[in-house]
């Protein structure tokens, strides 16, 4: 019955936090209800295992916390440098990407 009732709360809890997604007035804000959103889902994904009697469920949480870390931190990357790939600054400051770099990988 407990476990019920910590679903049931998970749930209304992503509901929540959709609404927060929604209602974001910053980038940031949107990506940081997205990465609760994920971290309900795994307690969702746990709890329901657990209710369910399938132990392996644990794995698949495990997995998508994961996916939800690496995930955010792209996310957070890209919109900080509009790339995801290098981002070493250049000798003026500013970032570039691998595209900028010549055919020995030297920056031009």
């Amino acid at each position: 019955m407990m476990f019920l009732i910590a679903t049931i709360a998970l749930f209304v809890g992503m509901c929540l936090v959709l609404a927060r997604l929604y209602a974001g007035p910053s980038l940031y804000d949107r990506v940081l209800a997205a990465n609760a959103f994920g971290t309900f889902t795994v307690m969702f994904i746990g709890v329901l295992g657990f209710l369910m009697e399938r132990p392996e469920f644990l794995d698949i949480a495990l997995l998508y916390a994961l996916i939800n870390f690496v995930g955010t931190i792209a996310v957070l990357k890209y919109f900080r440098y509009r790339a995801i790939g290098d981002t070493s600054p250049t000798p003026e400051g500013e970032p570039t990407s691998v595209g900028k770099l010549n055919d020995r990988g030297v920056r031009s």
